[in-house]
C-alpha cells in the first residue's frame, strides 16, 4: 500500500478519532477550526484512500473469563498452501491475529483462551489439525502492558 500525504487537519481528525472513534463530527469540526461537512468529507476522503479502515468495539478479553493471552509461532510444511493454511486458522474462534512473519517460523497468531487447559486443547485439537501446520512454539502473555493505536504525529 502505497504512503498517504495528510496534511494538519487530517492529523488532527485522526487524533480525535483515535482517542474516542464516538467522537460527533460537529465537535472535531469545532476544534478543527472547519465546518461538519468538511468533516465529514476529510473523515470519507480518509476511508476511500484506507487510511481509515473502520471503527470498532474493544472487549477487555479478562472481563469475559478469558485470562490466557498467548502468542504461537507457527511452521507451516508447504509454503506454497500457507494462505490455505491461514484460512483455516481463520475459523479457530480464539485466534484473534494472525500475521505472516519472518525467521524459522511463517505465521504468529495471537490468542485468547479461558485457562491454560484451554490453551493446550487449542493447541492440540485445533491448531495442529490445521493442514500445513508443522510445528509451533507458544509464548504466553503475562500481562499486556499498553495497547493503542498507530501514533499519527511520527507522521512527516
Amino acid at each position: 500500500m502505497a504512503k498517504t500525504a495528510l496534511d494538519a487537519t487530517d492529523k488532527k481528525i485522526l487524533r480525535y478519532l483515535i482517542k474516542n472513534a464516538r467522537t460527533p463530527f460537529l465537535e472535531i469540526a469545532r476544534e478543527c477550526g472547519i465546518s461538519g461537512a468538511a468533516i465529514h468529507q476529510r473523515i470519507k476522503k480518509l476511508e476511500d484512500m484506507g487510511v481509515i479502515q473502520g471503527s470498532r468495539l474493544v472487549v477487555a478479553p479478562k472481563s469475559l473469563g478469558f485470562d490466557v493471552c498467548a502468542f504461537i509461532s507457527i511452521r507451516v510444511s508447504d509454503i506454497t498452501r500457507q494462505q490455505d493454511t491461514v484460512e483455516q486458522l481463520c475459523k479457530i474462534p480464539e485466534i484473534v491475529e494472525c500475521h505472516y512473519i519472518t525467521g524459522s517460523y511463517n505465521l504468529m497468531v495471537k490468542l485468547y483462551c479461558i485457562d491454560n487447559e484451554h490453551l493446550m486443547r487449542t493447541i492440540f485439537d485445533k491448531i495442529y489439525h490445521v493442514q500445513g501446520v508443522s510445528s509451533t512454539q507458544t509464548y504466553m502473555s503475562l500481562n499486556e502492558s499498553f495497547q493503542r493505536e498507530i501514533y499519527v504525529d511520527c507522521l512527516k
